[in-house]
């Protein structure tokens, strides 16, 4: 798809003044131009020269008119609209918007996206109050079939819109994807809208006199992953939000929506009896209750899996989703899909997954990925009509060749190479290719990608991303928050049971976990075989120039048969001792593996392990008295 010097040059700007500027460079970046580059083309552009509205205008309510060169529309009550242009999937609608005039701060006016010729619900539009500072004063909504709101995004802008102030507005469309723009800064960006087939644009004004001036409508080509200008990165969330939960599930899924993830990114692998489900490793062994391949497992089997408790008790019971439902719920519940097709597939494979997307009518919504070409191969010639992604651990001798070879919409490495190689950005985005690289987590990182221009970011953090995107829009960075999602606080848990730091902070530089006053590594299993019985706590602190963050989580370690048999067994003690062991823990007789243990300490059983086998023992034995 085509792509033009014009857009690459704005973007080598922005990323100049990102790195001689720091985080608020990106506040002065231009917006979307008004001039129509290669593979664009302007549909409307009205400058309200003459004196009667233009022609195929059509006021549904209120009062319009063409005024000293500009469209005036005026609301005293309810939501007056006018409606022109015709229906188009990619867009850009950009006007020069002042309040003459409003009952109140609350009062707005709104670019519809969406909305039938007539004015007839439902429809959809991007809102800007007089009061545009407060929290609601841009949004994304709906007016539903029924006359009730559907507000799905909220921002607010840098500064009050007010009355007498022109501002310049610009809505990026792409399918149900959209960008608002302020002064050509992006605001906020939504994956919610529902298109119709055939809704055409609208100008609306509630309880205010609103002017307009430069109305332009320009039909952009379909690929919506390039970064317009002004715009932050697309916020990926790596298998959901992995790192707060249960990777690969609808939870994770969830986790990452509400975070402000632009995109979720999961992996999807047959079953035995060939239904899609959402797993990355080759085996169900490390996320899930069961073991095996996931290809020599049913889908009944691998349905009767526990997901969840792997990651901490707290999702004990949550399931591995298969590749339908998860379409249907980022379908009803809001949200995009990049989806990797993860290792070797059979065109028949490739075939059903590209049958469960078009069931789900979310072709619009998906964009496939793989580090498999010929899975990608079997894409293209199944649906043209999907975006495509080529994931490399190393970057191709000439990648714009084998973007063109495979007709990819963006082309995916992982960041070192890219980093090493950065001319390699300019050279895809000339060729109208986008690029994401995985599996980026530090902010020092995102600020150097950030700074080559590349459209995405494939994270584990997508709600600190998220707020770094934030500070660098705003060029103030808001103080850093951090949250435990596990071990949850209050918890209890046994020496079975490795549950994953999972650490949520936004706007933070630095993050540091604590257990008991020792360092441990967010996102890893925590290890509770060395832990005494009794509370522990886990103590993050979030730290950037804005301040410091502090979240903890008290959990109990608990002493129990089971995880008391896993401790034996796991110790590296020889066999004659786990046999002795276990025999005697099986017969309830706990004195004397503790009595055992620490006669056998530094011997058979290495000291580490022996003193809290016989705590544990002893504490078993307390609890039969």
């Amino acid at each position: 798809m085509p792509h033009t010097l014009w857009r690459t040059a704005s973007r080598a700007v922005a990323a100049l003044g990102a790195v001689v500027l720091g985080a608020g460079a990106l506040s002065a970046a231009a917006g979307p131009s008004s001039a129509a580059p290669a593979g664009e083309k302007v549909i409307v552009s009205e400058d309200f020269s003459g004196s009667a509205l233009p022609e195929g205008w059509r006021v549904v309510d209120g009062t319009w008119k063409v005024q000293d060169g500009r469209l005036v529309g005026t609301a005293t009550s309810g939501n007056n609209k006018i409606t022109f242009g015709r229906h188009l999937d990619d867009f850009r609608f950009e006007a020069t918007v002042r309040f003459e005039k409003v009952a109140e701060p609350t009062r707005w006016e709104a670019f519809g996206l969406d909305v039938p010729a007539d004015g007839a619900r439902p429809w959809w539009i991007a809102t800007m109050r007089s009061g545009s500072t407060a929290s609601n004063g841009l949004e994304f909504a709906q007016m539903t079939t029924a006359g009730s709101w559907n507000v799905t995004d909220t921002a607010a802008a840098p500064y009050a819109a007010g009355t007498g102030r022109d501002i310049k507005v610009s809505i990026e469309v792409h399918g149900n994807q959209a960008r608002w723009f302020f002064d050509g800064q992006q605001m906020m960006r939504t994956t919610s809208l529902v298109r119709s087939a055939d809704g055409v644009q609208a100008l609306f004004v509630n309880g205010s006199t609103v002017s307009f001036d430069d109305v332009k409508i320009t039909e952009l080509p379909g690929n919506g992953y390039l970064r317009p200008a002004g715009s932050p990165v697309t916020v990926i969330a790596h298998r959901g939000a992995s790192s707060a939960a249960p990777e690969n599930t609808l939870v994770a899924q969830e986790i990452g929506r509400r975070a402000g993830a632009d995109f979720i990114e999961n992996d999807v692998q047959p079953s035995k009896d060939g239904v899609p489900f959402v797993l990355h490793d080759g085996t169900v062994d490390r996320t899930t209750d069961g073991t095996g391949s996931i290809r020599n497992l049913t889908s009944a089997q691998l349905k009767a899996l526990d997901a969840g408790s792997w990651f901490s008790p707290h999702y004990t019971g949550v399931r591995m989703p298969t590749l339908a439902e998860q379409l249907a719920d980022l379908r009803t519940r809001g949200g995009d899909l990049l989806l990797e097709i993860k290792g070797a597939h059979t065109r028949d494979q490739v075939a059903k997954i590209v049958q469960v997307i078009r069931e789900q009518n979310m072709t619009k919504r998906v964009f496939v990925q793989s580090f498999e070409v010929e899975a990608l191969k079997y894409t293209y010639e199944l649906a043209p009509e999907l975006p495509l992604g080529l994931l490399r651990s190393s970057l191709d001798a000439d990648p714009v060749a084998i973007a063109k070879e495979l007709h990819l919409t963006a082309y995916n490495p992982s960041s070192g190479p890219l980093l090493a190689r950065p001319g390699v950005v300019a050279d895809l985005h000339n060729a109208g290719v986008a690029v994401m690289p995985w599996t980026v987590d530090s902010a020092a990182t995102w600020k150097s990608l950030d700074a080559l221009g590349v459209d995405g970011i494939i994270t584990n953090r997508p709600a600190e991303l998220a707020g770094w995107n934030n500070a660098m829009l705003h060029g103030a960075r808001p103080k850093p928050t951090v949250d435990i999602a596990s071990p949850a606080n209050g918890t209890t848990l046994d020496r079975a049971q490795r549950p994953v730091v999972g650490v949520a902070a936004a706007n933070a530089d630095n993050v540091q976990v604590k257990l008991d006053g020792a360092p441990v590594a967010p996102g890893k299993p925590l290890d509770l075989t060395g832990l005494s019985v009794g509370e522990h706590t886990l103590r993050v602190k979030a730290t950037s120039p804005k301040g410091t963050a502090v979240a903890t989580s008290t959990f109990t370690v608990a002493a129990t048969p089971a995880g008391l048999g896993h401790l034996i067994i796991t110790s590296g003690a020889d066999q004659g001792a786990v046999s002795a062991l276990t025999s005697k823990l099986a017969a309830g007789r706990y004195d004397q593996v503790a009595q055992y243990a620490t006669a056998q300490s530094g011997k058979h059983i290495p000291a580490r392990y022996a003193t809290v086998i016989a705590a544990d023992a002893l504490a078993l034995r307390s609890q039969q008295s």
